[in-house]
């Protein structure tokens, strides 16, 4: 049994090259091998976001505080408040984080393909981001 005791991992800034705004990363953990799961707790600022990416075998979000906007490639827009769990099908693009005047908090799960749990594309630009503003959410 192994016992990660809160506050014995250091948070992490979300790297610019894969999220726009302030976004911490709080690692929960990653599971030894042979599992390969991993997780971690994400807080994005109001108006951050991930940018454009997707996970080789899926992933889990649970909201845990604050409303935020999530999208699949070519779908809409859709609102996320906390309580909410989100299931991301393995390969499908998406972004995730708070909406303009709100923070954030989410659980992320994910599981490694060959020692990677995601792929990351292109950032969401202001105007992809800003398409959820004034349509209810």
């Amino acid at each position: 049994m192994q016992i990660k005791r809160s506050g014995s991992q250091a948070s992490g800034k979300g790297p610019a090259e894969y999220f726009t705004g302030n976004v911490r990363i709080d690692p929960l953990f990653t599971a030894p091998a042979p599992a390969r799961v991993a997780c971690a707790s994400v807080t994005f600022e109001p108006g951050a976001r991930t940018a454009w990416h997707t996970h080789p075998l899926g992933q889990t979000l649970i909201v845990t505080a604050g409303c935020g906007w999530t999208q699949c490639e070519g779908g809409p827009i859709e609102e996320i408040r906390a309580g909410d769990v989100i299931w991301c099908p393995p390969n499908h693009r998406h972004w995730h984080g708070a909406t303009p005047t709100t923070s954030m908090t989410h659980i992320a799960i994910q599981e490694a393909l060959d020692g990677k749990v995601v792929d990351w594309m292109e950032k969401v630009t202001d105007e992809q981001y800003l398409a959820g503003v004034g349509r209810g959410k």
